[in-house]
């Protein structure tokens, strides 16, 4: 199972939020590129890098943090947080991203999100699923909705998305292990995804479990920054 490491900036800084309160952020670090650094150095070859001032403000905002890491490692990056244009698309590709992470626009703007996936290729986009009991939130989780995490899977399969990753929000930055009943659920009904869970991972007997259910990779965070999972366990798997 691929390890993914999770890289999340609040000017310019490497933080972690706690179920995705703006007011409950701990900085991990100054220089996230020293954080990305050390990641490669371990072994990892993914980076999950998510700009929440750009999530808040609804256009991307850290974008030379992406060119700096993109630029100073071989780290194969995707990025979200308040892309919501082709402008704010061309300044995340420019900057070194594989990947696009796309998941409120998913939502709000499907046709402008269709587009893209045409244009550019699905395999250029990683859809990004938050949900508070089964139902997704979005705008760096401040909306709820009542749209299912299932329905909206089958519906960017349809359209060709292949990887996907999903954060429980009541579990996110607790340390309190991953929603498996959910993600044991999303796996079944949809058998030939990349699926990527998210969100509450303490533990490698966590990262284990997941393995276990089926997920083909799995973003950590707050458990590595915390000292709950090592970097040398994380490499070798």
């Amino acid at each position: 199972m691929k390890i993914i490491p999770a890289i999340d900036i609040i000017e310019g800084k490497c933080v972690r939020l706690i179920q995705g309160d703006y007011a409950k952020k701990k900085i991990y670090n100054e220089d996230p590129l020293e954080v990305a650094r050390q990641f490669e150095d371990a072994g990892l070859d993914r980076l999950h890098l998510v700009d929440l001032d750009g999530a808040k403000a609804g256009a991307v905002k850290n974008w030379k943090i992406l060119e700096k890491i993109a630029g100073k490692t071989n780290l194969v990056i995707d990025f979200g947080g308040g892309i919501k244009t082709e402008k704010d698309l061309s300044i995340v590709f420019d900057g070194g991203a594989a990947l696009a992470t796309i998941g409120s626009l998913a939502v709000k703007e499907k046709e402008r999100f269709y587009s893209w996936i045409k244009e550019y290729g699905a395999g250029k986009f990683l859809l990004g699923a938050d949900v508070r009991n089964e139902k997704l939130a979005v705008s760096g989780w401040q909306e709820s909705t009542d749209i299912s995490i299932f329905d909206f899977i089958r519906d960017y399969l349809a359209a060709g998305i292949q990887q996907v990753f999903c954060t429980d929000i009541a579990k996110d930055g607790l340390l309190e292990g991953p929603s498996i009943d959910l993600y044991k659920n999303i796996v079944e009904k949809f058998p030939g995804l990349y699926f990527i869970a998210s969100g509450g991972v303490s533990s490698m007997d966590d990262v284990y479990s997941l393995e276990a259910i089926g997920c083909k990779a799995v973003i950590i965070g707050k458990a590595i920054y915390e000292g709950r999972i090592q970097l040398k366990s994380l490499a070798k798997n």
